[in-house]
């Protein structure tokens, strides 16, 4: 990085995080009453967003914590709103997102089908973060779940699996390391870069036919690397590298999905493309 960059990059930070706080939404709200027009089995589709959207969190995350902004940005926006837990270990409360992902994409599953009961929609739109945009795509492979699903966008998916920066090529030199990770937290397991489960999850193709694609990475992304492994091939994907989109963006792997408005404007991009609106670093400001 040239140095002058490096010397912009805090300047960068202070303004989008100034911004952020200026922003006109729900989200600071959220706090205090989280489930504020999200997870409303009231809430009927209209006309203007048809389909119901699921958000799917990441490993470690809940179906509140992690969408503690996200979800208000939507509701305010006219969609309606659900979340689930998922991937739930015994004697493990909050941290979620560790179990088996085949056995995750169950849950989801199970889900999605109570949410279009619920809506009366024939089909649901999925947004999820970090392994909860990866962790649909077993769902819809293996499971139906492409009749039941319009568009899934993953916000820094690791799609492919992730080597931690390198770290998971250590553990050979760890006598039962592997199977220690392997039993205890299966779903981390499942998330390294060429494991079993990512071998079958992208054995024949990255997706479905019938169902849109959009993955939303940042090039800072430090738990899913390489960051570029986020990304699918197929038809009916686009990805995009948030920096392409406002290049004094420096959301990493966390913030895009917990505070980033950029990515949620783009995300809301590909839940309504006939609406689409250009994103930008002004984006923030929507």
């Amino acid at each position: 990085m040239l140095p002058w960059r490096r010397l912009l990059r805090p300047l960068a930070v202070l303004t989008l995080a100034a911004a952020a706080l200026v922003a006109p939404t729900g989200a600071a709200q959220a706090a205090s009453a989280p489930s504020s027009g999200w997870n409303d089995w009231s809430c009927k589709p209209s006309a203007a967003h048809p389909r119901p959207v699921v958000l799917v969190h990441g490993t470690f995350g809940n179906s509140v914590d992690n969408w503690l902004g996200f979800a208000p940005y939507l509701v305010h926006r006219g969609y309606c709103v659900y979340s689930l837990d998922y991937g739930q270990l015994p004697g493990v409360p909050l941290f979620n997102g560790l179990g088996p992902i085949d056995k995750s994409a169950g849950q989801l599953d199970t889900f999605v089908d109570k949410v279009l009961a619920s809506t009366g929609a024939a089909k649901a739109d999925l947004v999820g973060h970090s392994q909860g945009g990866m962790m649909p795509r077993y769902y819809l492979k293996f499971l139906g779940g492409a009749a039941k699903v319009n568009a899934l966008v993953g916000l820094a998916p690791d799609n492919h699996g992730t080597t931690l920066s390198g770290l998971t090529q250590l553990l050979p030199y760890f006598p039962g390391a592997a199977d220690l990770i392997s039993t205890a937290t299966p779903g981390l397991a499942d998330q390294i870069a060429g494991s079993p489960f990512q071998q079958k999850l992208n054995a024949g193709g990255d997706t479905v036919p019938g169902v849109s694609y959009t993955v939303i990475a940042t090039k800072y992304d430090e738990v899913v690397t390489p960051y570029r492994s986020a990304f699918l091939d197929g038809a009916s994907v686009r990805n995009v590298v948030l920096q392409d989109l406002c290049p004094l963006d420096l959301s990493e792997h966390v913030a895009i999905g917990l505070t980033d408005r950029i990515a949620w404007h783009e995300a809301v991009n590909a839940l309504d493309p006939a609406h689409a609106e250009r994103t930008t670093c002004a984006s923030v400001f929507d």
